[in-house]
């Protein structure tokens, strides 16, 4: 992942998260800034059952042990996209409809 640094990625992470705007999301957008050792992303080594390599991705700091997927991408969608649902009692009939993007964009 070093050869993504200063490049704009999205990370894809294992749990929703609140951002500063209230919302949920799944996912964040901007640029990679680093990854950092535990001790020098908080400030002190937590103990051996916690993550121990954090990723900093804009004004945001991730978790090593929630981040999923990571692609280099320079824009996103940040609007609303198609989604769907199935009827369970009828399999075939399937509802699609616009729901707000879970990518979060930072800085």
């Amino acid at each position: 992942m070093q050869d993504l640094l200063n490049k704009k990625v999205l990370i894809t992470t294992s749990n929703w998260f609140y951002a500063p705007d209230g919302k949920q999301y799944k996912a964040v957008h901007g640029t990679l800034q680093g990854i950092h050792e535990a001790g020098k992303a908080l400030g002190f080594i937590p103990n051996r059952s916690h993550a121990n390599w954090f990723i900093q991705i804009g004004q945001m700091t991730i978790m090593g042990c929630q981040v999923m997927y990571v692609i280099q991408c320079e824009t996103i969608n940040g609007g609303e996209v198609e989604s769907w649902v199935e009827d369970n009692a009828k399999p075939e009939v399937i509802t699609t409809f616009l729901r707000p993007s879970t990518i979060y964009q930072t800085t």
